[in-house]
């Protein structure tokens, strides 16, 4: 079999599509759950702590701020001044928990929808292990 047959059957086997489909609806999923916290989740937690509440604004800057560069994280970094941008990580970290979270409620409720199969009856013994075994019994019968 020549390579490119090898690396055809390779692409086209079930598990690689499967991992395809996957990491699309996966990148899909991520859009969805990073406007659903920065536009739905975060608004009404800021809300409810009585302002806004943007933690991008939380850094530390780690060099000489240029005069006249604001204090925001893009304006920083296009100032090339290293920064401690932990508001960003804390987003991103928060990002990560309510994306497991729904992970986990979409697991749960799928599992829940999954009905559980029994268990496949056991096959039946070929027809030469069955007179094998009626032989044994004649011959323990007759012992």
């Amino acid at each position: 079999m020549s390579m490119m047959n090898e690396f055809k059957a390779f692409a086209m086997k079930g598990n690689v599509m499967d991992l395809a489909v996957g990491v699309i609806i996966g990148a899909a999923f991520g859009k969805i759950v990073d406007s659903l916290v920065g536009d739905l989740i975060m608004p009404v937690i800021a809300a409810l702590m009585g302002g806004k509440l943007d933690f991008s604004s939380l850094l530390v800057p780690l060099g000489q701020v240029p005069a006249g560069t604001a204090m925001t994280l893009d304006a920083l970094k296009k100032a090339g001044v290293p920064v401690f941008a932990y508001g960003n990580f804390i987003t991103i970290l928060l990002n990560f928990i309510i994306l497991a979270f729904i992970i986990f409620m979409l697991v749960k409720s799928m599992n829940r929808w999954k009905k559980e199969e029994p268990a496949p009856a056991p096959a039946a013994p070929p027809a030469s292990e069955v007179l094998l075994r009626e032989i044994r019994d004649v011959l323990k019968s007759r012992a």
